[in-house]
């Protein structure tokens, strides 16, 4: 009896275990395209502000919430100026608005800032005033020529 020897398989064909980024690199280079000749046609977004009128008339009396760089805060109204805390604000404001007499409620409040005030401090204020029942809160700014 013959015995045949088992052959080897010889060195044939081995995968390769590399990806080809041929393909890749095309499909990147056509998106690119695509974003780059859309681009210009895609309009930036505008944001229409509501825009503010003259009053008919202006407030008789107004009591000016003043906000300085140190963040102390004054209260002005006529040529009556005081000291007031965030504390103790909103009872200073009531009382600066009995004071006046009519309509209490009514009378608005401007709150006059510094500019290299934080925002934080002039919401505080804000949101201290409205929660003491203060309807006509409004913001003081300087409008440049």
């Amino acid at each position: 009896m013959a015995s045949v020897a088992p052959r080897g398989r010889g060195r044939g064909r081995r995968t390769i275990a590399e990806i080809n980024m041929v393909p890749f690199i095309d499909v990147m280079l056509v998106l690119l395209i695509i974003f780059m000749v859309t681009a210009p046609l895609i309009a930036p977004s505008t944001i229409n502000l509501p825009s503010v009128g003259q009053a008919a008339k202006a407030p008789d009396r107004v009591i000016q919430v003043l906000i300085e760089k140190d963040e102390t805060i004054q209260l002005k109204e006529g040529k009556t100026t005081a000291r007031a805390t965030l504390r103790d604000l909103s009872a200073q404001v009531k009382g600066m608005q009995q004071a006046i007499g009519a309509a209490a409620s009514e009378v608005p409040v401007v709150i006059a800032a510094d500019k290299s005030v934080k925002y934080e401090v002039v919401v505080k204020v804000m949101d201290t005033l409205q929660r003491a029942g203060v309807q006509r809160v409004g913001l003081s700014v300087q409008t440049t020529p």
